[in-house]
């Protein structure tokens, strides 16, 4: 109920609008406006604000909507209503074929893509003579119930913040979910999202698809309030304007998309209605005004205006009630054959001239905790990436349960029970501890996209934060377990990597420098903790550079140095070793 009150309060709110006695037509038609911008924005919420992609074409979606309708309802006389979901649906195959080329690209491409395509299509409504070319298509009929024809801008004002709406639920329902998270993981990098079995292709796909969807609908309420449609709206700078509106309400929150529309629609119609008459001149200076308010207004909200004003407002932040007795079934893998869980064998990655690791190897057996240690610079890592699928070995073989993976994805290796911490904490600083560890149980969770739209997803969902409030319990965190990731300390997020790995219920879990940015009680408890984890049937492959923290806890060590071998046994015999002793202090000691 308290994610769902606001929007009821804000639909009343908007209904009550016309009936406001004196209410200018004008306003009305600002307000229409201001709605058909917000559905794009919201779109771009997710797109960019969400997903990290940025796109300066939508409103050539808002285009294939636009046009979609006007031609099936001039030429072929369809209802307005009956075009609806064909609207959507050539806007959704569109960005099908436009996604998948669009979204594999990254940094400064993927913008310049999506200008080259924005710029492609707007001259080709322009050129097509089914289209109208220059002229475009006039004569669409309004939307229409019943008798009541929409034909006054106060009329379809209500379809159109029907829409918002309920698009706004829709959108702040996927966010809210297994899928929503996944989108979310994808802004810390594919690496951590790829190792919990999200398939960063298919999730940005998602997100591409279901902002063009949005703009579609946009187009198609415009070509029935406008009742006509040419190339002129469905530009590049119009999307670049789509995109202004986003950044400028917070690029990441649904509501920011609304108030972000109408900041930017309200402030050009104050610049353009009265700027010329203060100061007398005909030029277009308005713009040049407009341009560097928003300047000033991203200086003093970066992130955007929803999230400053949300700071400043007495809100308190909703916290997720969880079941503990709600439980995840166990995730099925397959059977173990033999001892051995994890076994490396001469397995070798070589960068050019350079070769990272030299034919390693070693076995990690059921319930064993075994360390991988070494110098800086001595493979440890690359090995780790290795056995995760990050990167692909150049020869050797490497498996698990029996099964090889040296050229498997990752999202597959995390299918036989493998999970992992980084070297380099990769949490989603913006969601809290127990949405950052919800999202290592994203496997164990079955609800798709629509299912969280529609919120049919709340049994799968209670389950999965369950068992992500039971691991971060497990790890002594649970104080902190509604407290944004990156407000804790480094030896916090760390241990938040563990709970999220957890979460994925592995047999073999691999631990990158878990230690590191721990205090001695914190480090005590950890070992205490992956000790239990081991009796419990788990095994544990970890790089540790605190030798104390490692002889303590491991069963066997394996010592690289500069990518090669050159020790393996028991922590008695490791510290005795003429390599080792050689490799860590020099030949003079």
């Amino acid at each position: 109920m308290g994610q769902r009150l606001p929007v009821v309060l804000f639909a009343l709110a908007m209904a009550a609008v016309p009936f406001v006695p004196r209410m200018p037509p004008f306003w009305i038609v600002l307000l229409d406006n201001i709605g058909l911008s917000a559905l794009v924005a919201m779109g771009l919420v997710l797109l960019t604000g969400v997903g990290g992609l940025t796109s300066f074409g939508q409103a050539a979606f808002c285009g294939f909507g636009a046009y979609t309708t006007a031609v099936l309802t001039t030429t072929y006389g369809l209802s307005p209503w009956l075009t609806l979901p064909l609207s959507l649906l050539v806007s959704g195959i569109l960005a099908v074929a436009l996604g998948i080329v669009t979204v594999r690209l990254s940094g400064h491409y993927l913008p310049l893509g999506t200008i080259a395509w924005g710029l492609g299509l707007f001259y080709l409504f322009s050129k097509l003579e089914f289209l109208g070319r220059n002229d475009g298509i006039s004569g669409i009929p309004p939307l229409a119930i019943g008798s009541l024809k929409m034909l006054s801008p106060g009329t379809i004002y209500f379809a159109i913040w029907a829409a918002v709406i309920l698009c706004a639920w829709l959108t702040m329902n996927l966010l809210d979910s297994r899928t929503g998270r996944a989108i979310r993981a994808l802004r810390r990098g594919h690496v951590a999202a790829e190792a919990f079995g999200i398939k960063p292709p298919q999730a940005k796909l998602l997100v591409f698809i279901y902002a063009a969807v949005l703009a579609g609908l946009s187009g198609w309420l415009y070509a029935h309030f406008e009742r006509a449609v040419n190339p002129t709206p469905f530009g590049v700078q119009a999307s670049m304007e789509y995109l202004f509106v986003a950044v400028i309400g917070g690029a990441g929150y649904v509501w920011g998309g609304v108030l972000g529309a109408a900041i930017v629609i309200i402030l050009k119609e104050i610049l353009q209605g009265y700027l010329p008459y203060l100061l007398h001149s005909e030029g277009q200076l308005e713009t040049i005004v407009f341009g560097m308010m928003l300047v000033i207004l991203l200086q003093l909200a970066p992130g955007g205006v929803w999230p400053w004003l949300i700071r400043r407002l007495p809100l308190k932040r909703e916290r997720k009630v969880t079941d503990p007795s709600l439980v995840l079934p166990p995730r099925p893998r397959p059977a173990l054959t033999g001892d051995v869980l994890l076994r490396v064998d001469h397995a070798r990655k070589q960068f050019g001239g350079v070769i990272a690791v030299n034919d390693v190897s070693f076995e990690v057996g059921t319930r064993e905790i075994v360390a991988l240690i070494g110098p800086n610079g001595a493979g440890k890592s690359t090995t780790f990436n290795l056995i995760t699928g990050v990167l692909s070995s150049s020869a050797g073989t490497i498996s698990v349960l029996g099964r090889a993976i040296d050229r498997a994805r990752p999202q597959d290796i995390t299918q036989l029970g493998v999970a992992r911490t980084f070297q380099h904490v990769k949490l989603v600083a913006d969601m809290t501890v127990l949405e950052n560890v919800a999202i290592g149980a994203h496997l164990r969770g079955k609800a798709g996209a629509l299912a969280s739209m529609l919120r049919f997803d709340r049994g799968d969902e209670s389950r999965l934060l369950a068992e992500a409030a039971r691991q971060i319990e497990r790890v002594g965190l649970s104080a902190q377990a509604h407290t944004l990731a990156g407000n804790l300390s480094l030896g916090q997020q760390r241990i938040v990597e563990i709970a999220r790995a957890l979460c994925a219920d592995p047999t073999l879990l691999l631990l990158d420098e878990p230690a590191a940015g721990l205090r001695h009680l914190e480090k005590v408890r950890l070992a205490k903790l992956l000790r239990e984890l081991c009796d419990g049937g788990m095994s544990v492959l970890l790089v540790e550079h605190d030798m104390g923290f490692v002889m303590g806890l491991a069963d066997r060590v394996v010592v690289l140095d500069f990518g090669t071998k050159i020790a393996e046994g028991t922590p008695e015999a490791i510290k005795t070793n003429p390599d080792v002793i050689r490799a860590y202090l020099g030949a003079v000691a």
